[in-house]
Protein backbone atom coordinates (compact mmCIF):
# COMPACT_ATOMS: atom_id res chain seq x y z
CA UNK A 1 0.00 0.00 0.00
CA UNK A 2 1.21 3.55 -1.16
CA UNK A 3 2.10 6.45 2.06
CA UNK A 4 -0.99 7.46 3.27
CA UNK A 5 -1.27 11.06 4.37
CA UNK A 6 -3.88 13.36 5.29
CA UNK A 7 -4.01 16.23 2.43
CA UNK A 8 -5.29 19.60 4.22
CA UNK A 9 -4.54 21.96 6.93
CA UNK A 10 -6.58 23.45 9.83
CA UNK A 11 -7.71 27.33 10.05
CA UNK A 12 -9.32 28.47 13.23
CA UNK A 13 -9.75 30.94 15.52
CA UNK A 14 -10.46 29.17 19.01
CA UNK A 15 -13.93 29.09 18.20
CA UNK A 16 -14.12 26.52 15.50
CA UNK A 17 -11.88 24.82 12.98
CA UNK A 18 -12.03 24.27 9.84
CA UNK A 19 -9.92 21.81 7.28
CA UNK A 20 -8.60 23.55 4.04
CA UNK A 21 -7.79 20.62 1.71
CA UNK A 22 -5.06 21.12 -0.81
CA UNK A 23 -7.31 21.26 -3.50
CA UNK A 24 -8.87 24.21 -2.01
CA UNK A 25 -12.09 22.30 -0.77
CA UNK A 26 -13.12 23.11 3.01
CA UNK A 27 -13.59 19.13 3.67
CA UNK A 28 -14.59 19.64 7.53
CA UNK A 29 -16.20 22.08 9.93
CA UNK A 30 -18.44 22.08 12.46
CA UNK A 31 -20.58 25.06 13.57
CA UNK A 32 -21.58 26.61 15.73
CA UNK A 33 -19.15 24.08 18.05
CA UNK A 34 -16.33 21.50 17.72
CA UNK A 35 -18.31 19.32 18.71
CA UNK A 36 -21.52 20.29 16.36
CA UNK A 37 -22.68 18.65 12.95
CA UNK A 38 -20.82 19.11 10.16
CA UNK A 39 -21.74 21.93 7.64
CA UNK A 40 -19.14 20.38 5.29
CA UNK A 41 -18.01 16.97 5.92
CA UNK A 42 -16.60 15.19 2.56
CA UNK A 43 -13.82 14.57 4.60
CA UNK A 44 -16.38 11.62 5.91
CA UNK A 45 -19.11 11.36 2.48
CA UNK A 46 -18.60 12.70 -0.53
CA UNK A 47 -22.14 12.64 -1.10
CA UNK A 48 -23.87 13.79 1.97
CA UNK A 49 -20.82 15.89 3.20
CA UNK A 50 -21.71 18.59 0.64
CA UNK A 51 -19.11 20.88 -0.20
CA UNK A 52 -17.28 24.25 -0.44
CA UNK A 53 -14.35 24.62 -2.88
CA UNK A 54 -12.73 26.75 -5.82
CA UNK A 55 -12.74 24.53 -8.84
CA UNK A 56 -9.88 25.35 -11.79
CA UNK A 57 -11.54 24.78 -15.01
CA UNK A 58 -8.44 22.19 -15.31
CA UNK A 59 -8.41 18.56 -14.36
CA UNK A 60 -4.80 18.41 -14.20
CA UNK A 61 -4.68 21.65 -12.13
CA UNK A 62 -1.74 21.38 -9.90
CA UNK A 63 -2.11 22.61 -6.23
CA UNK A 64 0.87 23.92 -3.66
CA UNK A 65 -0.05 24.85 -0.04
CA UNK A 66 1.46 26.14 2.84
CA UNK A 67 0.93 28.14 6.11
CA UNK A 68 1.62 31.86 5.91
CA UNK A 69 4.61 31.86 8.05
CA UNK A 70 4.54 31.50 11.96
CA UNK A 71 0.03 32.00 11.48
CA UNK A 72 -2.73 29.77 11.25
CA UNK A 73 -3.93 31.40 7.74
CA UNK A 74 -3.49 28.83 4.71
CA UNK A 75 -2.50 29.86 1.33
CA UNK A 76 -2.92 27.47 -1.92
CA UNK A 77 -1.49 28.36 -5.13
CA UNK A 78 -3.44 26.70 -8.00
CA UNK A 79 -1.31 26.53 -11.44
CA UNK A 80 -3.71 25.83 -14.44
CA UNK A 81 -3.29 25.57 -18.09
CA UNK A 82 -4.95 29.12 -18.62
CA UNK A 83 -3.53 31.15 -15.55
CA UNK A 84 -2.18 30.79 -12.10
CA UNK A 85 -4.26 31.93 -8.78
CA UNK A 86 -3.83 32.02 -4.80
CA UNK A 87 -6.38 30.91 -2.21
CA UNK A 88 -6.14 32.57 1.20
CA UNK A 89 -8.16 30.95 3.86
CA UNK A 90 -8.04 32.19 7.39
CA UNK A 91 -10.75 32.53 10.34
CA UNK A 92 -10.62 36.36 12.14
CA UNK A 93 -8.96 36.42 15.02
CA UNK A 94 -7.82 39.53 17.29
CA UNK A 95 -8.13 42.01 19.87
CA UNK A 96 -11.08 44.14 19.25
CA UNK A 97 -10.58 46.43 22.46
CA UNK A 98 -10.18 44.49 25.32
CA UNK A 99 -11.54 41.52 24.13
CA UNK A 100 -10.42 38.68 21.36
CA UNK A 101 -12.65 39.19 18.05
CA UNK A 102 -13.55 35.35 17.00
CA UNK A 103 -16.69 35.61 15.04
CA UNK A 104 -18.14 31.91 13.25
CA UNK A 105 -17.07 33.27 9.79
CA UNK A 106 -14.71 31.54 7.13
CA UNK A 107 -13.22 33.96 4.98
CA UNK A 108 -11.26 33.34 1.33
CA UNK A 109 -9.64 35.28 -0.87
CA UNK A 110 -8.80 34.66 -4.37
CA UNK A 111 -6.40 36.82 -6.48
CA UNK A 112 -5.75 35.95 -9.67
CA UNK A 113 -1.35 35.33 -10.22
CA UNK A 114 -0.57 35.20 -13.73
CA UNK A 115 -2.64 35.29 -16.80
CA UNK A 116 -6.84 35.42 -15.86
CA UNK A 117 -7.93 31.23 -15.04
CA UNK A 118 -11.45 30.29 -15.11
CA UNK A 119 -12.54 28.95 -12.00
CA UNK A 120 -16.17 27.35 -10.19
CA UNK A 121 -16.82 27.82 -6.93
CA UNK A 122 -19.21 25.62 -4.97
CA UNK A 123 -20.73 26.32 -1.51
CA UNK A 124 -23.02 23.57 -1.11
CA UNK A 125 -23.64 23.07 2.74
CA UNK A 126 -25.34 20.21 5.01
CA UNK A 127 -26.73 19.96 8.59
CA UNK A 128 -27.88 17.36 10.78
CA UNK A 129 -24.97 15.50 10.02
CA UNK A 130 -25.83 15.09 6.09
CA UNK A 131 -29.31 14.61 6.38
CA UNK A 132 -30.34 17.95 5.92
CA UNK A 133 -30.00 20.29 2.92
CA UNK A 134 -30.54 23.67 3.75
CA UNK A 135 -32.72 26.20 1.30
CA UNK A 136 -30.53 28.36 -0.61
CA UNK A 137 -32.02 31.99 -1.45
CA UNK A 138 -30.70 35.54 -2.87
CA UNK A 139 -30.57 38.15 -1.00
CA UNK A 140 -29.00 42.00 -2.19
CA UNK A 141 -24.80 40.87 -1.53
CA UNK A 142 -25.22 37.19 -0.29
CA UNK A 143 -26.80 33.61 -0.77
CA UNK A 144 -28.79 32.86 2.39
CA UNK A 145 -28.57 28.80 3.88
CA UNK A 146 -32.09 28.63 6.17
CA UNK A 147 -33.52 26.02 7.74
CA UNK A 148 -30.79 24.83 10.14
CA UNK A 149 -30.38 26.49 14.11
CA UNK A 150 -29.40 29.32 12.50
CA UNK A 151 -29.06 30.70 9.12
CA UNK A 152 -25.63 30.90 6.85
CA UNK A 153 -24.92 33.86 4.91
CA UNK A 154 -22.36 33.74 1.95
CA UNK A 155 -21.58 37.47 1.17
CA UNK A 156 -19.31 37.64 -1.82
CA UNK A 157 -18.52 40.03 -4.98
CA UNK A 158 -18.18 36.97 -7.16
CA UNK A 159 -21.98 36.84 -9.04
CA UNK A 160 -24.40 34.91 -6.86
CA UNK A 161 -26.12 33.27 -10.21
CA UNK A 162 -22.51 31.93 -11.26
CA UNK A 163 -21.98 30.38 -7.60
CA UNK A 164 -26.01 29.17 -7.41
CA UNK A 165 -26.14 27.57 -10.77
CA UNK A 166 -22.00 26.41 -10.76
CA UNK A 167 -20.93 28.47 -13.95
CA UNK A 168 -17.34 29.12 -14.33
CA UNK A 169 -16.09 32.74 -14.75
CA UNK A 170 -12.71 34.22 -15.19
CA UNK A 171 -10.90 35.32 -12.31
CA UNK A 172 -9.43 39.12 -13.78
CA UNK A 173 -9.47 40.72 -10.15
CA UNK A 174 -9.61 39.75 -6.44
CA UNK A 175 -12.40 37.88 -5.01
CA UNK A 176 -13.57 37.63 -1.89
CA UNK A 177 -16.49 34.79 -0.20
CA UNK A 178 -17.40 35.09 3.75
CA UNK A 179 -19.39 32.43 5.42
CA UNK A 180 -20.78 33.12 8.49
CA UNK A 181 -23.05 31.38 10.75
CA UNK A 182 -25.73 33.58 12.51
CA UNK A 183 -23.54 36.57 12.82
CA UNK A 184 -22.35 38.23 9.44
CA UNK A 185 -20.12 41.04 8.00
CA UNK A 186 -21.98 44.04 7.64
CA UNK A 187 -20.89 44.86 3.46
CA UNK A 188 -17.60 43.29 4.01
CA UNK A 189 -15.48 45.05 1.22
CA UNK A 190 -12.33 43.97 -0.62
CA UNK A 191 -10.83 46.80 1.95
CA UNK A 192 -12.19 45.26 5.01
CA UNK A 193 -11.06 41.78 4.06
CA UNK A 194 -7.55 43.03 3.82
CA UNK A 195 -7.97 44.83 7.25
CA UNK A 196 -9.41 41.25 8.94
CA UNK A 197 -6.52 39.74 7.49
CA UNK A 198 -3.43 42.02 8.04
CA UNK A 199 -4.83 42.22 11.83
CA UNK A 200 -5.45 38.18 12.20
CA UNK A 201 -1.83 37.99 10.77
CA UNK A 202 -0.71 40.62 13.13
CA UNK A 203 -2.09 38.49 15.68
CA UNK A 204 -0.86 35.12 15.02
CA UNK A 205 2.74 36.80 14.74
CA UNK A 206 2.46 38.35 18.16
CA UNK A 207 1.31 35.51 19.69
CA UNK A 208 4.53 33.42 18.01
CA UNK A 209 6.78 36.04 19.55
CA UNK A 210 5.70 36.17 23.23
CA UNK A 211 6.07 32.65 23.10
CA UNK A 212 9.70 30.82 25.00
CA UNK A 213 11.07 28.32 22.94
CA UNK A 214 14.37 26.68 23.52
CA UNK A 215 16.62 27.01 19.94
CA UNK A 216 16.55 23.26 19.44
CA UNK A 217 13.76 22.67 16.23
CA UNK A 218 12.17 26.35 16.51
CA UNK A 219 9.60 25.45 13.71
CA UNK A 220 8.94 22.21 14.49
CA UNK A 221 7.55 23.86 17.94
CA UNK A 222 6.43 26.32 16.20
CA UNK A 223 3.85 24.88 14.22
CA UNK A 224 2.72 22.58 16.65
CA UNK A 225 2.12 25.72 19.50
CA UNK A 226 -0.23 26.91 16.75
CA UNK A 227 -2.04 23.66 15.80
CA UNK A 228 -2.45 23.30 19.77
CA UNK A 229 -3.95 26.39 20.46
CA UNK A 230 -6.41 26.32 17.94
CA UNK A 231 -8.09 23.16 19.77
CA UNK A 232 -8.68 25.20 23.26
CA UNK A 233 -12.05 26.37 22.94
CA UNK A 234 -11.69 30.10 24.18
CA UNK A 235 -15.52 30.20 25.98
CA UNK A 236 -14.51 28.00 28.09
CA UNK A 237 -10.88 26.90 28.34
CA UNK A 238 -11.72 23.14 27.70
CA UNK A 239 -8.70 21.39 25.18
CA UNK A 240 -10.25 19.01 22.48
CA UNK A 241 -7.64 15.96 21.51
CA UNK A 242 -8.88 16.68 17.88
CA UNK A 243 -10.93 18.24 15.43
CA UNK A 244 -12.19 15.28 13.41
CA UNK A 245 -14.22 11.94 14.18
CA UNK A 246 -13.89 8.24 12.89
CA UNK A 247 -10.89 8.53 11.00
CA UNK A 248 -9.66 5.13 11.45
CA UNK A 249 -6.47 4.25 13.43
CA UNK A 250 -5.84 1.66 10.78
CA UNK A 251 -7.76 0.72 7.41
CA UNK A 252 -10.47 -1.46 8.27
CA UNK A 253 -10.01 -1.22 11.74
CA UNK A 254 -13.12 -0.31 13.52
CA UNK A 255 -11.08 2.00 15.45
CA UNK A 256 -12.95 4.67 14.59
CA UNK A 257 -13.66 7.39 17.11
CA UNK A 258 -14.98 10.88 17.30
CA UNK A 259 -12.02 12.95 18.93
CA UNK A 260 -14.04 16.41 19.68
CA UNK A 261 -13.86 16.18 23.24
CA UNK A 262 -11.74 16.97 26.18
CA UNK A 263 -9.48 13.83 27.81
CA UNK A 264 -8.97 14.79 31.39
CA UNK A 265 -5.81 12.25 30.38
CA UNK A 266 -4.45 14.60 28.13
CA UNK A 267 -4.81 17.44 31.07
CA UNK A 268 -1.21 17.16 32.34
CA UNK A 269 0.84 17.15 29.19
CA UNK A 270 -0.78 19.51 27.66
CA UNK A 271 -0.33 22.25 30.56
CA UNK A 272 3.49 21.01 30.50
CA UNK A 273 3.13 22.32 26.95
CA UNK A 274 1.76 25.28 27.65
CA UNK A 275 3.84 25.82 30.54
CA UNK A 276 7.14 25.45 28.33
CA UNK A 277 6.10 27.97 25.82
CA UNK A 278 5.16 30.23 28.97
CA UNK A 279 1.22 31.22 27.51
CA UNK A 280 -0.29 31.63 30.71
CA UNK A 281 -3.82 32.60 29.71
CA UNK A 282 -3.94 29.63 27.94
CA UNK A 283 -2.89 27.47 30.84
CA UNK A 284 -5.35 29.06 33.23
CA UNK A 285 -8.28 28.66 31.18
CA UNK A 286 -7.55 25.09 30.91
CA UNK A 287 -7.05 24.84 34.40
CA UNK A 288 -9.81 26.62 35.76
CA UNK A 289 -11.88 24.16 33.60
CA UNK A 290 -9.99 21.25 34.90
CA UNK A 291 -10.36 22.99 38.49
CA UNK A 292 -14.55 23.41 37.57
CA UNK A 293 -14.80 19.76 36.87
CA UNK A 294 -12.87 18.54 40.26
CA UNK A 295 -15.30 20.75 42.55
CA UNK A 296 -18.42 19.57 41.19
CA UNK A 297 -19.97 17.02 43.50
CA UNK A 298 -20.12 13.64 42.15
CA UNK A 299 -19.21 10.18 42.65
CA UNK A 300 -16.18 9.87 40.39
CA UNK A 301 -14.65 12.03 37.74
CA UNK A 302 -14.83 10.56 33.86
CA UNK A 303 -12.26 10.27 31.27
CA UNK A 304 -13.59 12.41 28.98
CA UNK A 305 -15.61 16.14 28.89
CA UNK A 306 -17.85 17.97 26.13
CA UNK A 307 -15.68 21.55 25.55
CA UNK A 308 -18.91 22.99 28.15
CA UNK A 309 -18.38 20.07 30.86
CA UNK A 310 -21.20 17.74 29.38
CA UNK A 311 -20.93 14.70 31.18
CA UNK A 312 -23.08 12.40 28.57
CA UNK A 313 -21.79 12.00 24.99
CA UNK A 314 -23.45 9.65 24.15
CA UNK A 315 -22.01 7.42 21.29
CA UNK A 316 -23.92 7.04 17.90
CA UNK A 317 -23.40 5.61 14.67
CA UNK A 318 -24.39 7.42 11.47
CA UNK A 319 -25.18 6.46 8.06
CA UNK A 320 -22.09 7.85 6.20
CA UNK A 321 -19.54 6.05 4.24
CA UNK A 322 -16.50 6.55 6.29
CA UNK A 323 -13.53 7.88 5.44
CA UNK A 324 -12.05 6.04 2.45
CA UNK A 325 -15.03 3.70 2.69
CA UNK A 326 -13.92 3.09 6.43
CA UNK A 327 -16.89 2.03 8.91
CA UNK A 328 -18.49 3.00 11.11
CA UNK A 329 -18.57 6.46 11.32
CA UNK A 330 -19.35 7.44 15.36
CA UNK A 331 -20.32 10.47 16.94
CA UNK A 332 -19.93 11.00 21.27
CA UNK A 333 -18.01 8.38 22.80
CA UNK A 334 -18.94 5.88 24.92
CA UNK A 335 -15.30 6.10 26.96
CA UNK A 336 -17.64 8.91 28.92
CA UNK A 337 -19.14 5.60 30.97
CA UNK A 338 -15.70 4.10 31.43
CA UNK A 339 -13.92 4.05 35.04
CA UNK A 340 -10.32 5.54 34.40
CA UNK A 341 -8.79 6.33 37.83
CA UNK A 342 -5.60 8.01 37.04
CA UNK A 343 -7.75 11.00 36.19
CA UNK A 344 -7.24 12.24 39.75
CA UNK A 345 -3.68 12.81 39.42
CA UNK A 346 -3.90 14.14 36.25
CA UNK A 347 -5.92 16.84 37.66
CA UNK A 348 -3.96 17.41 40.72
CA UNK A 349 -0.66 17.75 38.76
CA UNK A 350 -2.55 20.07 36.30
CA UNK A 351 -4.12 22.66 38.81
CA UNK A 352 -1.13 22.80 40.66
CA UNK A 353 0.31 25.81 38.76
CA UNK A 354 -2.81 27.38 39.91
CA UNK A 355 -1.28 27.04 44.14
CA UNK A 356 2.15 27.42 43.04
CA UNK A 357 3.33 29.24 40.29
CA UNK A 358 4.15 32.84 41.19
CA UNK A 359 3.56 34.20 37.91
CA UNK A 360 0.03 33.67 38.48
CA UNK A 361 -1.96 36.20 40.25
CA UNK A 362 -2.74 35.89 43.66
CA UNK A 363 -6.17 36.54 42.31
CA UNK A 364 -6.31 33.71 40.19
CA UNK A 365 -5.26 30.93 42.74
CA UNK A 366 -7.62 29.74 44.61
CA UNK A 367 -8.19 30.55 47.97
CA UNK A 368 -9.37 26.48 49.55
CA UNK A 369 -7.90 23.63 49.78
CA UNK A 370 -11.08 21.66 49.31
CA UNK A 371 -11.19 20.53 45.92
CA UNK A 372 -7.81 19.19 46.76
CA UNK A 373 -8.58 17.21 49.54
CA UNK A 374 -11.57 15.84 47.63
CA UNK A 375 -9.66 14.36 44.98
CA UNK A 376 -7.25 12.59 47.24
CA UNK A 377 -10.57 11.20 48.75
CA UNK A 378 -11.08 10.03 45.08
CA UNK A 379 -7.84 8.27 44.94
CA UNK A 380 -7.67 6.97 48.21
CA UNK A 381 -11.66 5.47 47.45
CA UNK A 382 -9.92 3.92 44.05
CA UNK A 383 -6.88 3.00 44.93
CA UNK A 384 -7.20 -0.52 44.72
CA UNK A 385 -10.35 -0.86 41.77
CA UNK A 386 -9.81 -1.99 38.26
CA UNK A 387 -10.01 0.43 35.77
CA UNK A 388 -10.42 0.54 32.15
CA UNK A 389 -6.64 2.22 32.22
CA UNK A 390 -5.12 4.78 30.08
CA UNK A 391 -5.78 3.25 26.53
CA UNK A 392 -9.37 2.78 27.25
CA UNK A 393 -10.03 -0.70 26.80
CA UNK A 394 -14.25 -1.62 26.22
CA UNK A 395 -13.98 -5.17 28.01
CA UNK A 396 -11.31 -5.30 30.80
CA UNK A 397 -10.70 -4.22 33.91
CA UNK A 398 -6.92 -4.75 35.58
CA UNK A 399 -4.87 -2.56 38.66
CA UNK A 400 -2.61 -0.38 35.84
CA UNK A 401 0.49 0.27 36.89
CA UNK A 402 0.09 3.79 35.06
CA UNK A 403 -3.39 4.45 36.86
CA UNK A 404 -0.95 4.01 39.60
CA UNK A 405 1.51 6.36 38.21
CA UNK A 406 -0.86 9.21 38.23
CA UNK A 407 -2.00 8.36 41.89
CA UNK A 408 1.81 8.80 43.05
CA UNK A 409 2.41 11.73 41.26
CA UNK A 410 -1.28 13.56 41.94
CA UNK A 411 -0.42 12.85 45.95
CA UNK A 412 2.78 14.48 45.37
CA UNK A 413 1.87 17.31 43.56
CA UNK A 414 -1.20 17.36 46.71
CA UNK A 415 1.58 17.34 49.67
CA UNK A 416 3.08 20.25 48.12
CA UNK A 417 -0.12 22.26 47.48
CA UNK A 418 -0.53 21.47 51.12
CA UNK A 419 2.29 22.73 52.28
CA UNK A 420 2.02 25.67 50.13
CA UNK A 421 -1.81 26.31 52.12
CA UNK A 422 0.01 24.94 55.80
CA UNK A 423 -3.17 22.45 55.13
CA UNK A 424 -1.80 19.10 57.58
CA UNK A 425 -4.94 17.63 56.61
CA UNK A 426 -3.93 17.39 53.13
CA UNK A 427 -0.51 17.00 53.52
CA UNK A 428 -0.80 13.78 55.61
CA UNK A 429 -3.14 12.33 53.67
CA UNK A 430 -1.16 12.96 50.54
CA UNK A 431 2.09 11.63 51.94
CA UNK A 432 0.14 8.34 53.11
CA UNK A 433 -1.19 8.05 49.52
CA UNK A 434 2.06 8.58 47.72
CA UNK A 435 3.57 5.58 49.83
CA UNK A 436 0.54 3.27 48.97
CA UNK A 437 0.60 3.95 45.38
CA UNK A 438 4.37 2.92 45.52
CA UNK A 439 3.19 -0.14 46.77
CA UNK A 440 0.91 -0.53 44.22
CA UNK A 441 3.50 0.15 41.07
CA UNK A 442 5.98 -1.94 42.81
CA UNK A 443 3.19 -5.14 42.54
CA UNK A 444 3.63 -4.45 38.90
CA UNK A 445 7.03 -5.09 38.88
CA UNK A 446 8.11 -8.07 37.31
CA UNK A 447 11.72 -9.05 38.80
CA UNK A 448 12.78 -11.71 36.42
CA UNK A 449 12.65 -9.24 33.33
CA UNK A 450 13.85 -6.01 35.48
CA UNK A 451 10.64 -4.35 33.50
CA UNK A 452 7.00 -2.75 35.04
CA UNK A 453 4.41 -4.21 32.96
CA UNK A 454 0.96 -2.89 32.34
CA UNK A 455 -1.00 -4.14 35.21
CA UNK A 456 -0.58 -6.06 38.47
CA UNK A 457 -0.88 -9.93 37.81
CA UNK A 458 -0.55 -9.31 33.71
CA UNK A 459 3.02 -9.82 31.76
CA UNK A 460 2.10 -7.03 28.97
CA UNK A 461 4.13 -4.38 28.48
CA UNK A 462 2.61 -1.01 27.80
CA UNK A 463 4.49 1.75 26.27
CA UNK A 464 2.67 4.44 28.90
CA UNK A 465 4.98 3.04 31.62
CA UNK A 466 7.90 5.11 30.23
CA UNK A 467 6.48 7.80 32.18
CA UNK A 468 7.75 5.93 35.11
CA UNK A 469 11.28 7.03 33.91
CA UNK A 470 9.80 10.70 32.65
CA UNK A 471 7.38 11.36 35.99
CA UNK A 472 10.61 10.69 37.79
CA UNK A 473 10.14 7.46 39.90
CA UNK A 474 12.94 5.70 39.02
CA UNK A 475 14.98 9.08 39.27
CA UNK A 476 16.89 7.54 42.27
CA UNK A 477 17.86 4.42 40.71
CA UNK A 478 18.85 4.43 37.16
CA UNK A 479 20.00 0.95 36.97
CA UNK A 480 16.62 -0.03 37.22
CA UNK A 481 15.53 2.57 35.07
CA UNK A 482 17.69 1.78 32.02
CA UNK A 483 16.55 -2.18 32.30
CA UNK A 484 13.02 -1.03 32.29
CA UNK A 485 13.76 1.03 29.37
CA UNK A 486 16.06 -1.46 27.53
CA UNK A 487 12.99 -4.08 27.93
CA UNK A 488 10.33 -1.58 26.89
CA UNK A 489 12.54 -1.00 23.98
CA UNK A 490 13.27 -4.76 22.32
CA UNK A 491 9.19 -5.61 22.77
CA UNK A 492 7.38 -2.04 21.40
CA UNK A 493 9.60 -0.14 19.70
CA UNK A 494 10.20 -0.51 15.79
CA UNK A 495 13.42 0.42 13.85
CA UNK A 496 12.10 3.71 13.44
CA UNK A 497 11.96 4.74 16.97
CA UNK A 498 8.03 3.94 16.95
CA UNK A 499 6.55 2.58 19.86
CA UNK A 500 3.16 0.38 20.13
CA UNK A 501 1.22 1.51 22.65
CA UNK A 502 1.08 -2.45 23.35
CA UNK A 503 1.05 -5.55 21.07
CA UNK A 504 -1.07 -7.60 22.50
CA UNK A 505 -4.85 -8.00 21.59
CA UNK A 506 -7.66 -5.84 22.65
CA UNK A 507 -11.30 -5.82 22.10
CA UNK A 508 -10.33 -5.18 18.63
CA UNK A 509 -7.29 -7.42 17.78
CA UNK A 510 -3.67 -6.34 18.16
CA UNK A 511 -2.94 -2.64 17.16
CA UNK A 512 -1.37 -2.41 13.34
CA UNK A 513 -0.47 1.25 13.78
CA UNK A 514 1.76 2.88 16.06
CA UNK A 515 0.24 5.75 18.52
CA UNK A 516 2.89 8.31 17.83
CA UNK A 517 2.79 10.35 21.29
CA UNK A 518 4.35 7.29 22.92
CA UNK A 519 7.29 7.85 20.55
CA UNK A 520 7.60 11.21 22.19
CA UNK A 521 7.66 9.75 25.31
CA UNK A 522 10.61 7.52 24.26
CA UNK A 523 12.65 10.59 23.48
CA UNK A 524 11.69 11.70 26.89
CA UNK A 525 12.80 8.47 28.41
CA UNK A 526 15.94 8.60 26.59
CA UNK A 527 17.15 12.43 27.54
CA UNK A 528 16.19 11.46 31.14
CA UNK A 529 18.72 8.28 31.36
CA UNK A 530 21.28 10.13 29.51
CA UNK A 531 21.20 8.95 26.24
CA UNK A 532 20.53 12.50 24.14
CA UNK A 533 22.25 12.02 20.86
CA UNK A 534 19.43 9.06 20.46
CA UNK A 535 16.77 11.29 21.59
CA UNK A 536 17.84 14.22 19.61
CA UNK A 537 18.31 11.59 16.51
CA UNK A 538 14.96 10.02 17.34
CA UNK A 539 13.29 13.51 17.55
CA UNK A 540 14.41 14.04 14.00
CA UNK A 541 13.37 10.85 12.57
CA UNK A 542 9.67 12.04 14.12
CA UNK A 543 9.73 15.02 12.01
CA UNK A 544 9.31 12.55 8.62
CA UNK A 545 6.00 11.57 9.59
CA UNK A 546 3.93 14.54 9.63
CA UNK A 547 1.89 15.92 6.61
CA UNK A 548 2.80 18.72 4.09
CA UNK A 549 1.80 21.45 6.32
CA UNK A 550 3.59 20.08 9.15
CA UNK A 551 0.72 18.57 10.87
CA UNK A 552 1.21 14.84 12.99
CA UNK A 553 -1.86 12.49 13.28
CA UNK A 554 -2.65 10.21 16.20
CA UNK A 555 -1.27 7.03 14.62
CA UNK A 556 1.76 6.22 12.34
CA UNK A 557 2.05 2.31 10.37
CA UNK A 558 5.20 1.43 11.04
CA UNK A 559 5.39 -0.34 7.39
CA UNK A 560 5.28 2.72 5.44
CA UNK A 561 5.28 5.51 7.52
CA UNK A 562 1.29 6.31 6.71
CA UNK A 563 -1.03 8.64 8.71
CA UNK A 564 -3.73 7.31 10.20
CA UNK A 565 -6.01 7.97 13.13
CA UNK A 566 -7.87 11.16 14.11
CA UNK A 567 -5.71 14.52 12.47
CA UNK A 568 -4.15 16.48 13.47
CA UNK A 569 -3.87 15.31 16.89
CA UNK A 570 -3.12 18.11 19.64
CA UNK A 571 -1.97 14.87 21.94
CA UNK A 572 0.89 14.24 19.51
CA UNK A 573 2.20 18.11 19.04
CA UNK A 574 1.69 18.07 22.89
CA UNK A 575 4.58 15.17 22.92
CA UNK A 576 6.55 16.92 20.04
CA UNK A 577 6.42 20.46 22.05
CA UNK A 578 7.57 18.65 25.51
CA UNK A 579 10.18 16.25 23.88
CA UNK A 580 11.81 19.42 22.40
CA UNK A 581 11.33 21.50 25.75
CA UNK A 582 12.88 18.20 27.50
CA UNK A 583 16.24 17.88 24.82
CA UNK A 584 16.54 21.70 25.40
CA UNK A 585 17.08 21.73 28.85
CA UNK A 586 19.52 19.01 28.45
CA UNK A 587 22.01 20.60 26.03
CA UNK A 588 21.62 23.93 28.17
CA UNK A 589 20.34 25.76 25.89
CA UNK A 590 18.77 29.10 26.32
CA UNK A 591 15.58 30.10 25.95
CA UNK A 592 14.41 32.74 23.81
CA UNK A 593 12.43 34.18 26.34
CA UNK A 594 9.61 37.13 25.75
CA UNK A 595 9.88 40.66 25.73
Amino acid sequence: MDKHTYSSGIIGNCSFLAYISKNTEVEWLCWPKFDSSFIFGSLLDRDKGGSFRIVPDDQNASFEQKYEENTNIIRTKVTCHDGTFLVTDFAPRFFKGETHYKPLILIRKIEPIENSPKIDIVCDPRDSYGSFLPKASLASNHILFSGMESDLRLTTNISLHYILQNTSFVLNETKYLVLSYGDHLENPSERKIQDLLDRTREYWRNWVKHCSIGEFQQEAVVRSALALKLHQFQDTGAIIAAGTTSLPESPSSGRNWDYRYCWIRDAYYTLSALNGIGHFEEMEHYSHFLENIASTKRERIQPLFSILGEEILEEKILDLDGYLGNKPVRIGNQAFTHIQNDVYGQILLSIMPLYLDARFHKKSKSSSGQSILNLLKHIERTMDEPDAGLWEFRNLQQKHCYTFLFHWAGSAAAEKIGQKLNDREICDLAVFLKERSALNIEACYDKKRGVYTQAEGSEHLDASLLQLISLGYLKEDPEKANRHLAVLESELKTKEGLFFRYKHNDDFGAPKTAFLVCAFWYVDALACVGRLEEAKRYFLSLLTYTNHLGLFSEDVDPANGSQWGNFPQAYSHVGLMNSAFRISRKMDIPLFLCP
